[in-house]
Formats: C-alpha cells, structure tokens, sequence
C-alpha cells in the first residue's frame, strides 16, 4: 500500500477481524468441558474489542482520516456520519456483550442465547462497518486526497502517535491481550488444549 497510515488503518483491521472471526468460532464451540478457560478467552476479547477499536483505532480514523475526507468527497458526507455514529456506539454495545457474558457465565444458560445473539449481531454489524471502510472509505480518500493531503495525513498520524513513523504502532499492553487470546483459546484458534 502506498501510503503507510492507511498500511497502519488496514493492518489494524486485519486484528480486529481476527478477533471478531475468533469469536464466533469460540461462540460456535461453546464451553465443552472447559467453561473456566471458554470464559476467560472471551472476555479477553471483547476486552480487546473495547480497548483497541474504541480508544486506539476509532480516534484516528474519525479524526485523522474521515474529517479530511468529508471536506474533500462532501458526497460521502452522510456515510461517514454514520460510520462516526458507528464508532460512538461501539463502547456502549461491548460493555452491553460483557454484561452478558457475565450473566451467562454466573446465572448459567438461560442467559447464554441473550449472549450469543447479542454476540453475533454484534460480529456481523461491525464486520460490516469495517467492509464499508475498506470498499468505499479508503478507495475514496485514494481518489482525492493530494500529496499535500496525505503529506497532512503522516503528518497528523506522526504527532498522535509517536511511535508510528509510518510503521504500525504496537502497543505491548494489547498484545499481551492477543497472546493470551492466542495461549488460552483452543484450536483453532489458538495454541490451547483441543
């Protein structure tokens, strides 16, 4: 990819696609005999969907990338409002899973379809979110951002993030998260037992 804070956006939708798609298998396989660890692994994740997307990557792209956008491609204004929309809704809809998950995890099943329905609505919508971002968003901005824009755009991304210089940001916090998803979750999805 040409320019690397777009690189930065689609890398760090590969992650959380990974997680999204790691959820529904784990929805899929249930608890078995192992709900202890089944439990844990999920609300690693949704903690990572709350933490990462939420904090980390909706501010760049709501800031860094749709504002530009929007002045350039007016045309795509009511798309982008709804995606914003989308990212400040999003804290809200995974404290909400959390919430479930617990009451599976405690009351027993006859809270886990409340999860799981949730859970997949949730999968499925933001899937969908992401796909919108990178079929019509990013092609956009590819379209009619200058090479003053998006000298702009590095520019911008270098003083929110530090660490970036044109590189993905890695944050060891969160990937401590992702790897413990990784140990702790079985196959396949992770290195765990089954």
């Amino acid at each position: 990819m040409k320019h690397a804070c777009t690189r930065v956006i689609l890398e760090e939708h590969a992650s959380i696609t990974a997680i999204l798609k790691s959820l529904r298998v784990m929805l899929r396989q249930g608890p078995q005999d192992e709900p202890e660890v089944f439990f844990d692994v999920l609300r690693a994740m949704l903690f990572y969907m709350d933490e990462v997307p939420e904090k980390q990557h909706h501010p760049k792209e709501t800031a860094l990338l749709f504002a530009p956008l929007v002045q350039k491609s007016p045309q795509h204004a009511d798309l982008i409002e709804r995606l914003e929309k989308e990212h400040t809704e999003g804290e809200s809809t995974v404290r909400e899973l959390q919430h479930h998950l617990m009451a599976w995890e405690i009351l027993g099943d006859s809270r886990r379809v409340i999860f799981e329905e949730a859970a997949e609505k949730y999968i499925d919508f933001y899937s969908q979110h992401l796909l919108q971002e990178e079929t019509l968003i990013i092609p956009e901005a590819f379209k009619v951002f200058t090479d003053k824009d998006w000298a702009d755009l590095h520019a911008a991304f270098d003083k929110k993030m530090p660490s970036y210089h044109g590189k993905p940001a890695h944050n060891p916090i969160y990937d401590r998260v992702f790897t413990k998803i990784l140990m702790r979750a079985p196959a396949p999805i992770g290195l765990g037992r089954h």
